[in-house]
């Protein structure tokens, strides 16, 4: 048994009736305890945020400077009413973390958005064990299992030196927040050659290199007609691909970073002539891992593909059904993002 439930999701949410907070509201909430920055956790209008420390940077420039917010380190306990929180990295994005809630009765656990995979732009997925597990099942299916990182970042440096040697430019479109700065922390293995990037990229990536993290060196790209980018690689968010933006760079060779790349045909109905496989999310036999780590006695999924994640994780004895949260589509990996802003 696990007793009573310690979350529960309604209109505004998953929030904690004992504790006084939501875990990244859909709505303003008087507290709000935020998983990550990307647009789909967290957003404005709440009284008051308690985050990791080490996201608060990225929370502010989202969600305005004037935000009460508290940064907590990883692993740091709070009492909030007859609970105690406290977060723990997710490994998804800078300042990433999973949420834990104590109580009398038990332990909860809330991953948020998480990746198993090393990245060198966050603090790496902590293992955490609970009694009931609330777990992101983005890419819940056996068909997603993530190539090296290491092995992607060669693929994409070899991609653009290879256009390079021709003279073209090489846009690569990755999200703006979490997906564009590992990258450009990836790419240092093999390289210290200078990267163009979109406004939206520059903004989030400057918080990055403020939070010590090491990257390649940038250089915005200027409306200068007299600018010549070719041979170079220019790191885009998804919302610029078609777009009048583009057309400097013309003709050019465009690439797309994302755990949807695996699927055969996708790069193709989106128009790159080159898919990348890399995600910020946890595969398949990261998702299963989660699960064994967390040593759970019941298992709730959240976002994305989780029918045969619960089938699966039934024909392995666990207690696993789905959680409904008004949680739409997927910022960290989604087919539209938001005009640039997603990750």
């Amino acid at each position: 048994m696990t007793g009573p439930a310690m979350l529960s999701a309604g209109p505004g949410g998953l929030s904690c009736p004992s504790g006084g907070f939501h875990i990244d509201p859909w709505r303003p909430a008087e507290l709000a305890v935020i998983t990550h920055a990307h647009a789909d956790h967290a957003r404005k209008g709440s009284g008051r945020y308690i985050a990791a420390a080490d996201s608060v940077g990225v929370l502010r420039h989202r969600l305005g400077a004037d935000i009460d917010i508290t940064g907590l380190a990883y692993g740091e306990p709070v009492t909030l009413g007859d609970t105690r929180v406290s977060l723990h990295p997710a490994g998804h994005v800078l300042g990433s973390a999973q949420v834990r809630v104590e109580t009398s009765a038990g332990v909860w656990v809330v991953t948020g958005d998480f990746k198993r995979d090393p990245d060198p732009t966050c603090a790496p997925f902590e293992p955490v064990s609970c009694d009931v597990l609330v777990t992101e099942a983005t890419f819940g299916l056996p068909v997603y299992r993530w190539p090296a990182p290491s092995l992607v970042a060669r693929q994409i440096f070899d991609w653009w030196q290879c256009n390079a040697a021709a003279g073209r430019p090489s846009v690569l479109f990755c999200y703006a927040f979490g997906k564009a700065q590992r990258v450009l922390a990836e790419l240092t293995a093999f390289t210290d050659q200078a990267v163009y990037v979109h406004g939206a990229v520059d903004a989030i990536t400057q918080l990055y290199r403020d939070a010590g993290v090491d990257m390649l060196p940038t250089r915005p790209v200027t409306s200068s007609r007299s600018a010549d980018y070719a041979g170079a690689l220019v790191v885009a968010p998804p919302g610029a691909a078609g777009s009048a933006w583009m057309r400097r760079f013309t003709p050019c060779a465009t690439g797309f970073c994302s755990g949807w790349m695996s699927i055969r045909g996708q790069r193709r109905r989106r128009g790159y002539d080159r898919g990348f496989v890399l995600s910020d999310h946890a595969d398949w036999k990261g998702l299963l891992a989660t699960v064994r780590d967390s040593r759970a006695k019941r298992i709730l999924t959240t976002h994305g593909r989780d029918a045969a994640l619960i089938r699966y994780l039934g024909e392995l004895g666990h207690d696993a059904a789905p959680l409904e949260t008004p949680w739409g589509g997927r910022d960290g990996e989604s087919a539209s993002d938001e005009s640039g802003d997603a990750p």
